[in-house]
C-alpha cells in the first residue's frame, strides 16, 4: 500500500480532522510516511480564516503538484475550509490536484485517495444546510494529549468571519458520544484532553435535547457546558482538561466556580477580544462591549488569581481610527494578557465586512501590528519574570525542537517550560520544576 503525510494549516480543529483522516487511511491499509518528502500521498488541510492562510496553502499545493514531474504516481489532495469555500474553482488554480474534500468530510478522504490512485479526480463538499453526522471517535497514535471536537460550526456571524460559511451552523455532539470518546482516549493512555468548538461555551444551547433519529437514553442529552466539563473530569486517567475558544458571554458564575473547584480544569482560557474599541466591536458584531469583556476578565482573575488569559486581536479593521487602536492598546494593558495572537485584517469573500472599504493601508496595519507585538513582549516578559523561583507542575511533552538534550512541557496555565529531563522521564509524565529564568513566551529551569 501507499504511504501518506498531512500538511495542516489553521486551528486545532483542523489538526483533529487530519488525525481522523489519517486514522481512516491507516484502516484502509495505507501507512504513515516518515516524512513528507518520501510520501506517496500528501494531503493539505487548509484554513480560510485569513487570506494569508489560503495563500500559503495554494503555494504549498503548487509546489507539491510540481513534484509530480519526477513522481508521476504521487497523489496530492486538499481538504478543509479552503476546499469548501472554493469548490471546483480550486482545480482551475491547481490543475494537477487529485481531489478536494470540504469540511466535516474526513471520512471521504480515504475513498478520494483510492479514486486518485485509479486516475479519477474527486470533489466532495458538505451540504452545510443539513444537520451533520456526529464525528466518529477516532483514537490516533499513542500520545498523552488529544483533541476532542464537541461543537461544530458557528452561529455568531461576526462581520469579518467566514467560518459559518465553510463550517455551517452550530451543532453540539451528544454528551454520551463525547464522554465515550474521552473514555476511549483515557484507556489508550491519554492524560490531557482539549475540547474544541468555534464558540465552545455555546455547547448544548442550540441543539435538540436528543437525536430524533434515536430514542433518548441516559447520557444521550447535551449538557450545559460546565456540566460536560464535570463529566469529563470524572473520567479515570484524565489529568488535565483544556478547551477553546471562549467568548465573554460564557464566563458565567458556574464556569468560574468550576475553575476554582475542579483541579483537572487547567488554569488557562483563550478568550478572543479582537478589538478594545466598543465601536469597532459593534461593527464586528462581537456581541459585547469593551467594559463587558474587561468585567469577564476581572471576574476570572478575582476567583483564580493564577489563571492565564490569552487572546486574538485584529488590527486595521475597516474604519478603525487611531483612537480605536489606542483603545485596543489600553484594553490589552488592563487585561494583562499572558499572550496574544495579533493579525492584520484581510477581507474574506462573502463576509459582511468584505463589502466595506478596506480603508487602512497595509503599511498602517503593519505598524499597528508591530506596536501590539512589542507591547505584548514587554508584558509577557514581566509576567513570566514573576514566576522565577516558583515551583510549577509541568506535563512533559518530549525533546525540545531546538535542543534535543533539553525537553519542553506545559504548565496548567499553558506556559512553555524548557528543562533538563530527569532520568527515566517519559512524555506525558507530570513533573514539579522550579523556574530559574524567563523570556516573554518561555520559561526555563534546571
Amino acid at each position: 500500500m501507499s504511504t501518506f503525510a498531512f500538511h495542516t494549516y489553521g486551528c486545532q480543529m483542523n489538526v483533529r480532522e487530519s488525525e481522523a483522516a489519517a486514522k481512516a487511511l491507516l484502516d484502509a491499509g495505507h501507512t504513515e510516511a516518515p516524512d513528507e518528502a518520501s510520501a506517496d500521498i500528501i494531503i493539505v488541510n487548509s484554513c480560510s480564516v485569513r487570506g494569508k492562510a489560503e495563500d500559503k496553502a495554494l503555494g504549498k499545493l503548487g509546489l507539491l503538484c510540481a513534484t509530480k514531474r519526477e513522481r508521476p504516481g504521487r497523489v496530492v489532495g486538499l481538504m478543509g475550509c479552503m476546499a469548501q469555500r472554493m469548490g471546483k474553482e480550486i482545480f482551475k488554480k491547481i490543475p494537477l490536484l487529485d481531489f478536494a474534500i470540504g469540511t466535516r468530510c474526513a471520512d471521504r478522504v480515504a475513498p478520494a485517495v483510492e479514486a486518485a490512485l485509479q486516475g479519477r479526480t474527486t470533489l466532495a463538499l458538505t451540504d452545510l444546510h443539513e444537520r451533520p453526522d456526529a464525528p466518529s471517535g477516532h483514537v490516533y497514535g499513542d500520545g498523552f494529549s488529544a483533541f476532542v471536537t464537541i461543537l461544530l460550526g458557528c452561529n455568531r456571524r461576526c462581520t469579518y468571519c467566514i467560518v459559518p460559511d465553510v463550517r455551517g451552523d452550530e451543532w453540539s455532539r451528544p454528551a454520551r458520544d463525547v464522554i465515550a470518546e474521552v473514555r476511549e482516549l483515557a484507556a489508550h493512555g491519554v492524560k490531557e484532553v482539549t475540547l474544541l468548538g468555534q464558540s465552545i461555551m455555546n455547547y448544548g444551547l442550540r441543539t435538540p435535547a436528543f437525536d430524533e433519529q434515536d430514542p433518548p437514553s441516559p447520557g444521550g442529552y447535551t449538557l450545559p457546558f460546565p456540566r460536560l466539563l464535570e463529566a469529563v473530569a470524572a473520567i479515570d486517567g484524565i489529568e488535565r482538561i483544556r478547551f477553546t475558544s471562549g467568548h465573554p458571554s460564557g464566563v458565567t458564575d458556574e464556569l468560574i466556580r468550576l475553575y476554582r473547584e475542579e483541579p483537572k480544569l487547567c488554569h488557562h482560557l483563550h478568550l478572543p477580544v479582537q478589538s478594545g474599541s466598543t465601536e469597532v466591536l459593534s461593527r464586528m458584531r462581537r456581541g459585547y462591549t469593551r467594559e463587558r469583556y474587561l468585567e469577564a476578565i476581572q471576574k476570572l482573575r478575582d476567583a483564580v488569581p493564577d489563571i492565564a488569559i490569552t487572546t486574538d486581536v485584529i488590527v486595521g479593521f475597516p474604519g478603525e481610527t487611531e483612537a480605536d487602536f489606542e483603545a485596543t492598546r489600553t484594553l490589552m494593558a488592563a487585561a494583562k494578557f499572558d499572550n496574544a495572537f495579533i493579525f492584520k485584517y484581510s477581507p474574506r469573500p462573502g463576509t459582511v465586512s468584505a463589502t466595506w472599504e478596506d480603508d487602512i493601508s497595509d503599511a498602517e496595519k503593519a505598524r499597528r501590528n508591530q506596536i501590539l507585538l512589542g507591547d505584548q513582549d514587554v508584558r509577557g516578559a514581566q509576567q513570566n519574570q514573576a514566576l522565577v523561583g516558583q515551583t510549577v507542575e509541568v506535563l512533559a511533552e518530549g525533546p525540545s525542537l531546538r535542543n534535543k538534550a533539553r525537553w519542553s512541557g506545559r504548565t496548567s496555565s499553558n506556559k512553555i517550560v524548557i528543562f533538563t529531563p530527569p532520568e527515566g522521564i517519559r512524555p506525558g509524565d507530570l513533573v514539579k520544576l522550579t523556574i530559574t529564568k524567563a523570556a516573554p513566551q518561555t520559561l526555563y529551569t534546571e
